[in-house]
């Protein structure tokens, strides 16, 4: 199993991706809509994108190893399952925001009617992505917290 610090890496590095994803898509959704924000923030967004296009993977490695190291339980499998596709997700929505820098570069070289379809094009794909993005990692996320602390914490009561 990997550590950081003695620490197993998987929760350490998830912390990364949940910050990463969402924050990317935040970013990607406001260039998308906003071209004064596009041409400001567009490639510090692409730059986290590959960051988490890097993390995700190894983040869903670590986990692998965690979950062998600890033992299967039904919850564990069910967030495994779901991480499983955070990898596929993140690639899409790193290919989303490739494709509205593409669009972007491409429009500021002239102002054709098919730079212009494209760049509305690659704003609706962002968009999707960045939103389905932002719900995987929620209900990844959900699992992951579920499997950890399901019959470890009291549940809350009503007053």
């Amino acid at each position: 199993m990997t550590l950081i610090g003695g620490l197993p890496a998987h929760p350490l590095l998830v912390h990364a991706v949940v910050v990463l994803v969402p924050l990317v898509s935040a970013g990607l959704i406001l260039c998308a809509l906003w071209p004064a924000a596009r041409r400001h923030l567009l490639w510090p967004v692409v730059v986290l994108a590959a960051a988490a296009l890097v993390l995700t993977p190894l983040t869903a490695e670590t986990g692998e190893q965690l979950a062998g190291a600890l033992g299967d339980t039904p919850l564990i499998e069910a967030h495994e399952e779901l991480g499983e596709t955070m990898t596929l997700v993140v690639a899409l929505l790193f290919a989303a925001t490739a494709l509205l820098a593409g669009a972007h570069m491409l429009r500021g070289r002239g102002d054709g009617g098919g730079r212009r379809a494209l760049t509305v094009v690659a704003a609706v794909l962002a968009v999707v992505a960045a939103v389905g993005a932002t719900v995987q990692t929620v209900r990844v996320g959900e699992s992951g917290a579920e499997a950890v602390w399901t019959g470890r914490v009291p549940p809350a009561t009503a007053d």
